[in-house]
């Protein structure tokens, strides 16, 4: 549940930052300046937002493993408690099998 929560606020966080830039894309495009001048500031940008967004996946991929590794101990641990409730019924099936043989 914590892992879900914390991909939830990586989305809302991520979602800022691809609205302030795309904000900011807008107001450059806007803004009254040469078109070399506009250009080198699109660019500028773009490579930020790239940037973001690598480091973004990157969160995500960390989160996701995270996830699985937590899944996979959960899912050992529920196996031995499994296993263990198996054959603790198998001995009390053997155990009240010969009582009832005598």
């Amino acid at each position: 549940m914590n892992e879900e929560r914390g991909l939830k606020t990586t989305d809302m966080l991520l979602a800022f930052v691809i609205g302030g830039v795309v904000g900011a894309g807008i107001a450059l495009l806007m803004a009254p300046q040469s078109g070399r001048e506009t250009r080198q500031k699109i660019k500028e940008l773009a490579e930020e937002a790239k940037e973001k967004a690598s480091d973004y996946i990157g969160h995500v991929k960390e989160k996701a493993t995270s996830a699985v590794e937590h899944g996979k101990e959960f899912v050992e641990e529920k196996k031995s408690l499994i296993a263990t409730a198996i054959e603790a019924g198998k001995e009390a099936y053997e155990k009240e099998k010969g009582r009832h043989s005598r």
